[in-house]
C-alpha cells in the first residue's frame, strides 16, 4: 500500500471551516481553521521542554480571514510548510498566509486501488469497504512514503530562525504523522504523543459533526432507512481519530528501525549533526 492519495482522496472534498469553540492555551483560535496549534510545551523524558511559539501545526490556510493572516502575522510566522498535492490546492486554493512570508511546498501523496475506494465511498456514502483497520494502516504506510518529506521539514525547521507552521488538509494524518515523529524525536514520551495527537478531536469537533450528520442524512435517503438505523461504524472511524491510529506510526518505526532514533538516521538520513541542532533549536 502507498501513500497520501489515501489522505488526499480522503479529505478532497471535505469542506468543512466552521470554527471550533473549544479553547485552550495549546489551540491558536482562528476563524477559518479550528487546528491550527503550537506544537510546544510538552516535556520530554529527559527533563527538557519543547520550546512554545516556534512551531505550529495546522490543517490548511486557504480560508483563514483577513484576522486570521494577522494573527499569524503576530506569531511571527514566515515560513509555511505545504503538504498538500497540486490537485488539493486547485480544489482548495492557495493559502493565505503574511507578506513575506515563504512557502516551501513538500506535497505528500499516494497512488492505489485505495483512492479510488475512497473517493467512491464520499460519492455515494458507502463506507462499506473501508473498515476501520484503514485508519492506522494510514499512519504506518506514512512512515516510509513520507520520509523525503518529513526528512525535508526537519531539516527546514532545524535551520529556521523564525516560528513556522506545518499543515496538510486538516492537520490530522499527514501532519500528524510527522508531530508525533518530531516530538518523539525529541524526547517526549509516547502517551503525550499520542495525546497530542488526540487533540484533533477536541478542535475539529463542530466540523466533524456536521459532516457525519451530513452522511447519515445521506445514506438514510440512499438506504430509505430512518436516520437513526444507519450504521455509523466505519464512517465514525474514518473521522474520529483514536489512539490506535497514531500507535501504527511508533509499531511500524519500532519494528522496521528498532528506535526513533534509528528511524530519523536511518529512516529520515538526518545526521547526528542534524538531529543535535533539531533539538538544540526546540528543546530548553
Amino acid at each position: 500500500m502507498t501513500l497520501a492519495r489515501i489522505v488526499v482522496a480522503a479529505f478532497l472534498s471535505f469542506a468543512l471551516f466552521d470554527v471550533c469553540s473549544a479553547e485552550d492555551t495549546r489551540r491558536v483560535p482562528l476563524a477559518g481553521q479550528c487546528n491550527f496549534r503550537d506544537v510546544g510545551g510538552y516535556q520530554t523524558e529527559g527533563g527538557r521542554t519543547v520550546k512554545q511559539g516556534l512551531v505550529f501545526r495546522s490543517g490548511e490556510l486557504p480560508r483563514l480571514t483577513d484576522d486570521d493572516v494577522e494573527r499569524l502575522d503576530q506569531l511571527g510566522v514566515r515560513t509555511v510548510v505545504n503538504f498538500l498535492t497540486e490537485i488539493e490546492t486547485e480544489s482548495r486554493g492557495r493559502d493565505r498566509i503574511p507578506d513575506g512570508a515563504r512557502e516551501v511546498l513538500l506535497p505528500i501523496e499516494t497512488d492505489d486501488g485505495l483512492a479510488a475506494a475512497i473517493e467512491q465511498a464520499r460519492q455515494t456514502a458507502d463506507f462499506s469497504d473501508l473498515p476501520p483497520s484503514i485508519n492506522p494502516e494510514i499512519h504506518r504506510v506514512l512512515v516510509d512514503n513520507a520520509r523525503q518529506q518529513y526528512s525535508e521539514l526537519f531539516r527546514v525547521i532545524a535551520i529556521t530562525e523564525e516560528p513556522l507552521v506545518f499543515h496538510c488538509s486538516h492537520g490530522v494524518h499527514r501532519t500528524g504523522t510527522a508531530t508525533a515523529i518530531l516530538l518523539w524525536g525529541l524526547g517526549v514520551p509516547w502517551d503525550t504523543v499520542r495525546e497530542d495527537y488526540l487533540l484533533s478531536n477536541k478542535y475539529r469537533e463542530a466540523e466533524v459533526n456536521k459532516r457525519l450528520a451530513q452522511l447519515r442524512k445521506l445514506v438514510a435517503e440512499r438506504q430509505s432507512v430512518p436516520p437513526e438505523n444507519v450504521d455509523m461504524t466505519n464512517i465514525e472511524a474514518f473521522y474520529v481519530q483514536q489512539g490506535k491510529y497514531i500507535d501504527a506510526t511508533r509499531d511500524e518505526i519500532l519494528k522496521q528501525y528498532g528506535s526513533i532514533e534509528g528511524y530519523l538516521i536511518q529512516g529520515l538520513g538526518l545526521s547526528a549533526n542534524e538531529i543535535n541542532q533539531l533539538r538544540e533549536r526546540l528543546l530548553r
